[in-house]
């Protein structure tokens, strides 16, 4: 704790004299939103008078490939609101065709000629919103969260309409004050607008956003101005219920078909603008598209992104504590047991939001029903954070996990503490935390430490990452990578503290005069870890080359040098395990990726290990995509991965195909297809979901799993299949609807 305080001291002092004033860079880009008394027909076609006099935000920037010049296209925004509504409309200057990737919502936004709208409601850079249009009128919307990705798998209502001209597309958007949250009183948003030139390989911004920084970036959101502030929407209340049906069949137990309904619902309560609960009774996720497999070569577990909606919005508010893949708190746990199998979630709530310009609070309690013998479980998070200077925070979380109905009473709890400094212009990051778990039993060493600094330059930039792991730490709302260790020679899992030092630089530069590159990108890392004796345990260097070209096409080298200490012994194969010893691993990489923009597009790479644990790894990987723009997606992605350990230690192939049909018969009616065969799950999988969308956010789907055990083995180096048999089977019908109440 002593190392935090002083660390974060230090950290504090030698950066302070850095932050600029962001309300000075707020003066230059400023844009007034007009009340109207107007009704405002949402068409895209622009003719109603509150656009003839709204005043107009343009001569936008060029934000890539170069952030020093004006953009060569014009575009147009303006804005109005009334009592219900915030609008907002747009004209974008163009001729020819467009790059439309897909008509299917929320998917390939950034890939496609489009607009986006960035807000700030309370104008404090700690959240915000994204509502994007694609130039064929497919919406996307993300939650914007400070030091973390924009969250793009949120989901919410609002309204848009294009219309295309010989020299221009238009585009109006309408939302909700009730899909916002915002404070009342304040009368200036942070706010920026993005356009995706894809068709030229560019994107503009209205204010000028650094080349090193997202267009997202809080940093440098321009001003919108309101004349008086929108008062808080009254009867703030969304119900979402649902009601599934479906048939399934095990095939590996022999049981027969058997039919399944459910019923349940989700609601969201705005408390104040900017304070939501949201509840869910019996949730179901089984329009949720499945993960995407992946071949796991590595010791350790594959962290896999939350997809579900209940858990996304202000999502960063739990699961931005920690550094990745180290994330105490991690949704995807609740509604799995210690197997990793499904267990139903029978009902939460969740408060988050601003409570005022200051702090963010977030409060969530779920509660899972028991299955197979195992307890039922609530879970329990509460994290807080509050405000310091003009980029930076300082948090806390307290999770619980907690058996019900047991006498054993069973229960993990963890507690962590942060502190976070990100200077005004967001070229120097640091950060600090503690974090200590809970349990029967506690024997010490419960508890991690992390710290690090990132300076992220135009040209330059660093970061620096250490954390030391306690052995007996432990997270069962979370993700903890490495602390888990298999020990092959006695089935059993041995849990192993660890300290980390990390460091990633890149150089990046930009040729003025070329025609061909965009920029050449150089990068190295370097990875040590040491056990809790301080003895030597793994150590990661890579050496990396990237090539950015014009038209959309990157290649890319990797060089990279492993030498671990192996603590327990490990099979790769189905061979005997390796041995405790040190093996030294080289690696050398190269990938392709073409122009996503043309109608055939392709990717590959190849990877050698001429030393992998005393052997060799061949890995080869081909993926392929046709698009007919804009209704049809079709794509196969292929690895090949050829594993020769000498004897006893085994060999393997392990193949994994993933073909993908993606049909959109119009911007609410969508067939995705996706088809998996991965040797080393032993499984092939279809799912194929069929989504209509009849009313906003509300949806009818109709999903069909099917999965098969598929066997293989090799032997002297050939591969084949040894069986493929049905395991399972599923039909499921989900109709949800959107109702304000």
């Amino acid at each position: 704790m002593k190392n935090t305080l002083l660390f974060t001291a230090l950290f504090v002092l030698a950066f302070h004299a850095l932050a600029q004033n962001a309300a000075i860079y707020q003066e230059q880009y400023r844009v007034q939103i007009l009340r109207t008394a107007e009704t405002i027909t949402l068409d895209g076609n622009l003719t109603e008078p509150v656009w003839q006099s709204a005043e107009k935000a343009a001569d936008f920037w060029q934000k890539w490939p170069r952030d020093d010049v004006k953009a060569h296209l014009k575009t147009e925004v303006q804005l109005a609101w009334n009592d219900d509504y915030l609008y907002l409309a747009a004209t974008l200057y163009d001729t020819g065709r467009h790059v439309i990737q897909t008509l299917k919502r929320d998917v390939d936004f950034w890939d496609s000629d489009g607009f986006a709208f960035v807000l700030d409601p309370v104008n404090e850079k700690t959240y915000g919103f994204l509502f994007g249009v694609s130039a064929a009128g497919v919406q996307t919307e993300g939650l914007l969260q400070a030091f973390d990705e924009p969250g793009m798998e949120w989901d919410n209502r609002w309204f848009s309409a294009v219309q295309q001209h010989a020299d221009r597309w238009t585009l109006e958007m309408a939302i909700p004050f009730k899909t916002l949250r915002y404070e009342e009183g304040k009368t200036v948003w942070g706010v920026n607008f993005i356009r995706n030139d894809i068709k030229n390989n560019q994107y503009h911004t209205w204010t000028q956003v650094p080349q090193q920084y997202p267009g997202v970036d809080f940093g440098y959101m321009g001003a919108l101005v309101w004349d008086q502030s929108p008062q808080k929407s009254k009867g703030n209340i969304a119900l979402i219920p649902y009601l599934t049906g479906g048939t399934n069949v095990d095939f590996e137990n022999k049981t027969p078909a058997s039919f399944t309904g459910g019923l349940g619902a989700d609601a969201k309560v705005a408390l104040s603008a900017a304070l939501n609960l949201d509840l869910t009774v019996n949730p179901d996720f089984s329009q949720i598209e499945v993960d995407q497999q992946v071949t796991n070569l590595t010791r350790f577990n594959i962290f896999f992104p939350e997809r579900r909606n209940f858990f996304l919005e202000n999502s960063d508010l739990f699961a931005g504590f920690g550094v990745p893949p180290i994330r105490p708190f991690f949704s995807r746990t609740i509604g799995l047991d210690k197997n990793v199998q499904p267990v139903p979630i029978l009902f939460g709530a969740r408060l988050s939001g601003n409570l005022d310009k200051n702090w963010r609070i977030g409060l969530m309690d779920m509660q899972t029903g028991g299955k197979n013998g195992e307890p039922a479980q609530n879970y329990f998070a509460a994290a807080f954070q509050r405000k310091l200077f003009a980029r930076s925070n300082i948090k806390a979380m307290f999770l619980n996990r907690q058996d019900i109905g047991t006498e054993n009473n069973d229960y993990r709890r963890n507690a962590d503490l942060e502190f976070t400094y990100q200077n005004a212009a967001g070229n120097w990051t640091g950060w600090s935390g503690y974090h200590k778990s809970f349990q029967p039993g506690s024997k010490g060493q419960d508890a991690f430490f992390n710290a690090g600094i990132w300076h992220n330059g135009r040209r330059f930039s660093t970061i620096v990452d250490v954390l030391s792991m306690g052995s007996n730490y432990r997270a069962d709302m979370g993700f903890i990578e490495r602390i888990e260790n298999y020990d092959a020679e006695r089935d059993s899992v041995i849990r192993l503290g660890f300290t980390y030092i990390f460091n990633e630089s890149n150089y990046v530069i930009f040729p003025r005069n070329s025609k061909l590159i965009n920029t050449h990108s150089f990068g190295i890392e370097t990875f040590l870890v040491y056990n809790p004796d301080d003895s030597f345990n793994e150590r990661f260097n890579r050496w990396r080359y990237f090539i950015e070209f014009k038209k959309r096409s990157e290649l890319q080298f990797r060089v990279d040098n492993n030498l671990v200490a192996l603590q327990f012994p490990f099979s790769f194969t189905d061979g005997a395990p390796l041995p405790r010893s040190r093996y030294d691993n080289y690696r050398l990489n190269v990938e392709y990726e073409s122009d996503g923009r043309k109608t055939f597009s392709w990717e590959i790479a190849a990877e050698h290990w001429p030393s992998f644990y005393t052997g060799t790894l061949t890995t080869l990987s081909a993926g392929l995509r046709y698009r007919r723009q804009p209704w049809g997606n079709f794509n196969v992605d292929v690895e090949y991965n050829r594993l020769q350990l000498p004897d006893p230690y085994g060999q393997s192939t392990l193949l994994l195909i993933r073909p993908r049909i993606e049909i959109n018969f119009s911007r609410s009616i969508f067939w995705t297809t996706f088809l998996q065969l991965n040797t080393q799950r032993e499984n092939f999988n279809i799912n194929s979901r069929l989504q209509w969308r009849f009313a906003p956010m509300s949806d009818l789907f109709v999903v069909y799993t099917d999965n098969y055990l598929a066997e293989s083995e090799t032997i002297d180096g050939r591969f084949r299949f040894t069986s493929f048999a049905p395991r399972n089977r599923a039909l499921v019908l989900k109709l949800s609807y959107w109702l304000n109440l």
